[in-house]
């Protein structure tokens, strides 16, 4: 029941998103589209109030209840950036607004670039790690429990897998950009 609410929410929270984009641009509705942005939190909410519910109600904490707080902490970090990046779109194609910024492809701006994704990685990890700790006490049973504990450590693995290949590559070896461009 939990997969199905945690895509209910990753469909909604898109949904949501598109709506409010296009109030906002292409029916020239601002308010009612910032209204609608602002609600895109609102399905991290569900989320939240749904697997605590589940965990509190004598469920035994599966897979899905640690997906459940990844999918929340890496909303609440990248969540920003991802309305951002999608406005950006939306400006350009509906309103006549300035192409979409890119990412940096080369050097030590690409770097700069790489450790700044590597932070809200980490401040979406913190995010997780206490809903995952806050679930652990909600519940405050060891065996039940042990999915969120293995949960914890994935995602730290996931991490430091980042920190090693995007990082920390990039800032010792920065992709130089080809000759001519």
């Amino acid at each position: 029941m939990l997969v199905g609410v945690i895509v209910a929410c990753e469909v909604a929270f898109w949904v949501v998103l598109a709506a409010g984009l296009v109030a906002r641009y292409p029916l020239r509705r601002p308010r009612l589209g910032a209204a609608l942005l602002l609600a895109v939190p609102a399905v991290d909410l569900v989320l939240l109030a749904a697997t605590m519910i589940d965990l509190r109600r004598g469920g035994t904490a599966t897979f899905a209840h640690g997906l459940a707080a990844a999918y929340l902490g890496f909303s609440v970090a990248f969540g920003h950036s991802m309305v951002r990046w999608a406005d950006e779109r939306f400006a350009h194609r509906f309103a006549g607004g300035p192409p979409p910024r890119r990412a940096p492809r080369y050097g030590m701006a690409r770097a700069r670039h790489e450790w700044r994704e590597w932070g809200k990685g980490m401040l979406g990890w913190a995010v997780a790690c206490a809903v995952l700790l806050g679930g652990i006490a909600l519940v405050g049973d060891a065996e039940r429990t042990e999915e969120l504990w293995a949960w914890a450590g994935r995602l730290t693995l996931a991490m430091a897998a980042w920190l090693v290949f995007w990082p920390v590559a990039y800032t010792v070896f920065p992709k130089r950009a080809p000759r001519g461009a």
